[in-house]
């Protein structure tokens, strides 16, 4: 309740959903909004619910099954809740396993592929950037014979070698600076020229030093190299198309590499360490499950004397209800056990399953001596039975109105009947009434005190409800409950 943000009011506990004329609902936890399925999942363990279509379901191995677990209580529900773990621990690892083995052959694949990759890549030893630089010098030695005459043209420009008649940029400026500092003497403004020009030749000369370091630096055996070169770029460019697209890709796959070989041989550890945990939850849940089946074997035996006992009151005075608890041999959720609730409705006759040959009638009493006999067991603090007498009449409806009233000693019993056998032993009776003006139907809900309920039991007994003999028959029915009702507690 704490957990959907619900609070409790006394000790009281307000379910509620509401559904607008547009069909919206809305659920409410304690006062508080919270989803439906909460809203079920509470309502669930609160409130037990039975209709005629319990009469088919209580036909399935599954419902006989619950019926039997929850008989059984606490002594079973222990190792239910053991086993119910180890079983779903085991199976997820089991799921587990089966994949990866059913990969394994893939990820051998993959890790022989891996390092072969991984190999191929380390004897290239790429390294960052290295086609870049790579190709940079491959263009630098294709044009070699350019770029070397190129700069001799432009040291010539700069600095030549004559010393007779200069043409070239350092000896024009030094003719320049010199013919300014001749004359500068009579003009101040000139100086900064003069120094300008200085620093100009200063520059050129630095320019012609680079140059004549670039042309001493260039290699005369550029073919060769070239070839280097283009063989490295070559074995780079083979790993780039095979694990890059790039470069860089290749050396990512290859630092990636290590990474996913140092999982798949995870792999193969975690393939033994899931077969131990297999292994050891299959010997488990084998044990919990033998557990189980005597448990269950125990309770059933008292279950179906407990039922026989309930449906000789309940006009079935020669039926005998047995629970058989038999091995499937397979595993599932709840055991390896099959349920079957069998009924012998009279002497000499066959039990018979549930499922087969048992009337309505006799399934209506057959669950409710079930939930009678269950109830000490499991308590549950709300029971709804809807019309779960029909088929049923005379003194096996007074029966049924009886087992309910001591139903209703340990928990809340509501009951929507139309007999009035059953509607006798209540101690709170509502009548549901249906009013229409022509355009909108309504339902309403009178609770019925004194002469009105008298008069509602005589119109469930003859529908009539003015009849003076049928009010003396209602009036004797709720007497005759009061007192059977007191004779059973």
């Amino acid at each position: 309740v704490r957990d959907a943000g619900g609070d409790l009011d006394d000790g009281e506990l307000i379910l509620a959903r509401s559904v607008s004329q547009e069909g919206r609902s809305r659920a409410t936890v304690g006062g508080r909004t919270a989803p439906v399925s909460v809203l079920a999942e509470l309502g669930e363990q609160l409130v037990v619910v039975h209709g005629q279509s319990d009469q088919v379901r209580l036909r399935s191995a599954t419902a006989q099954r619950e019926a039997l677990d929850r008989f059984a209580g606490v002594a079973l529900s222990r190792v239910l809740d053991d086993y119910q773990a180890t079983y779903r621990r085991w199976q997820a690892n089991q799921g587990e396993l089966d994949v990866i083995v059913a990969e394994q052959e893939d990820r051998e694949r993959e890790a022989v592929e891996l390092r072969q990759a991984m190999a191929e890549i380390e004897s290239v030893a790429p390294s960052a950037g290295e086609d870049v630089e790579l190709a940079e010098r491959a263009d630098r030695l294709t044009n070699l014979e350019d770029l070397r005459l190129a700069a001799s043209e432009a040291h010539e420009l700069v600095s030549s070698d004559d010393l007779v008649e200069p043409r070239d940029a350092l000896g024009l400026l030094d003719s320049a600076r010199r013919q300014l500092e001749r004359v500068a003497t009579h003009d101040s403004t000139l100086a900064p020229i003069v120094e300008a020009l200085a620093s100009a030749s200063y520059l050129v000369a630095d320019v012609s030093a680079q140059l004549s370091s670039y042309l001493g630096a260039l290699d005369s055996d550029s073919a060769r190299e070239l070839e280097v070169v283009q063989d490295r770029r070559s074995e780079l460019g083979e790993i780039s198309r095979k694990y890059g697209p790039s470069l860089d890709d290749a050396i990512r796959y290859l630092n990636s590499g290590s990474t996913r070989l140092l999982e798949l041989d995870q792999d193969s550890d975690r393939i033994d360490s899931l077969r131990a945990e297999v292994d050891t939850d299959r010997a488990r849940v084998i044990e919990l499950a033998d557990d189980l089946g005597r448990v269950r074997r125990d309770f059933a035996h008292q279950l179906g004397a407990r039922v026989s006992e309930e449906l000789v009151a309940l006009a079935m005075p020669n039926a005998r209800l047995t629970v058989e608890v038999t091995d499937r041999q397979d595993y599932g959720l709840s055991g390896r056990d099959a349920i079957a609730i069998q009924l012998a409705p009279h002497p000499g006759a066959e039990p018979r399953p549930l499922g087969r040959g048992a009337s309505g009638g006799e399934l209506s009493r057959v669950m409710l001596a079930i939930e009678v006999v269950i109830a000490g067991n499991d308590p549950v603090p709300t029971f709804i039975f809807d019309e779960v007498d029909a088929g049923v009449g005379g003194a096996s409806a007074i029966e049924i109105g009886r087992r309910l009233a001591r139903l209703s000693r340990t928990a809340q019993v509501i009951v929507v009947t139309h007999l009035a056998q059953v509607a006798a032993f209540s101690t709170n009776h509502l009548r549901v009434v249906k009013d229409s003006d022509g355009v909108v139907t309504a339902s309403s809900v009178q609770q019925l005190q004194g002469e009105e309920r008298i008069v509602e039991m005589a119109r469930l007994l003859s529908g009539l409800s003015g009849s003076e003999s049928g009010l003396q028959h209602a009036r004797e029915l709720i007497e005759t409950a009061r007192g059977l009702d007191s004779e059973s507690r």
